[in-house]
């Protein structure tokens, strides 16, 4: 399969899985309306989600480099660093978005900001330190393609969703829980009452597990896209592969990394976690190090 044709096979895919999450939801939320009677309470729950996803995209970034202790670098601090990610941008047609360092010693870095205009690009120490200069240039490529997919956005459209879900599950307990169902259910016999309690709290659980499934396999599919763009970007996919695999092998922890904002990163950054039975995979926000490398070496420029 040539670049162009994986790059579209990701991005119909990545479509599909959304669609697919937006039904979900709205199948969540017939479910949460119709036991509830109270439509009012659930647009309650969409608007408050939005609101808080929506606070959340504007200012992301600016969390997001506070969590991981990100510093800003200058080009007079790091001139070799800024000509990479310049030379890039002019290739991709993109504005030159704010570099950050963390100081840390594993090779890792991320893309952040919610459209090109506000991006930002930060990288550790370490990738700076270990990584060779055409293996640096596909790392850059990789989260400069992130912004140039405009990956942020799709994620920040998936915030929304998995909110919403998760918003309405939670109110689906709390009422299924206080007595919620009694008038709908009063002229139903015991066994009706049980039995649609139990079909309905299994799928407003499913639904919201479901969620979290449709937003990792989202992601896993965005890094698959932002690796073949930025070796379209390069035009030396062996550049990106192996980085990957040094960033992968190397042992050093990313202490400033966490739950929330480990999937933002090149490479998990978490070190002993990398067990990739088919129960892990499923939660893996990116997919396995070998499947890229390989998707790598297999593409035709």
């Amino acid at each position: 399969m040539n670049i162009y044709a994986q790059a579209d096979s990701n991005i119909r895919k990545t479509w599909l899985y959304l669609t697919f999450f937006f039904v979900l939801i709205i199948a969540l939320g017939w479910l949460v309306s119709y036991y509830a009677e109270s439509p009012v309470i659930l647009w309650f729950a969409v608007i408050f989600s939005s609101f808080t996803s929506f606070l959340s995209y504007w200012f992301s970034d600016k969390v997001v480099l506070a969590l991981n202790h990100a510093k800003p670098v200058e080009k007079k601090d790091n001139p070799e660093l800024y000509r990479t990610v310049e030379n890039l941008c002019i290739t991709a047609g993109l504005p030159l978005p704010k570099i950050y360092i963390i100081n840390e010693d594993q090779p890792n870095a991320f893309a952040t900001g919610r459209d090109p205009k506000h991006a930002v690009v930060a990288v550790t120490r370490g990738l700076l330190g270990k990584l060779e200069k055409v293996e640096l240039e596909g790392v850059i490529a990789h989260e400069l393609s992130h912004i140039g997919n405009r990956d942020m956005l799709l994620q920040a459209m998936i915030v929304v969703l998995v909110g919403i879900a998760t918003i309405m599950v939670d109110f689906f307990f709390r009422v299924s829980f206080h007595g919620g169902f009694r008038r709908r259910d009063d002229r139903d016999d015991g066994k009706a009452q049980i039995l649609t309690l139990a079909l309905s709290i299994a799928a407003a659980v499913l639904a919201l597990i479901f969620s979290q499934l449709i937003k990792f396999a989202i992601s896993r599919k965005r890094e698959f896209l932002a690796d073949a763009s930025g070796a379209l970007l390069t035009r030396y996919p062996e550049g990106l592969a192996r980085a990957l695999e040094k960033i992968s092998a190397d042992p050093c922890e990313l202490k400033s990394a966490s739950d929330a904002t480990s999937h933002l990163y090149i490479a998990n950054p978490f070190r002993g976690k990398e067990s990739i039975s088919w129960l892990h995979k499923l939660f893996m926000t990116h997919p396995p190090i070998g499947e890229r490398v390989k998707a790598l070496r297999d593409l035709k420029i």
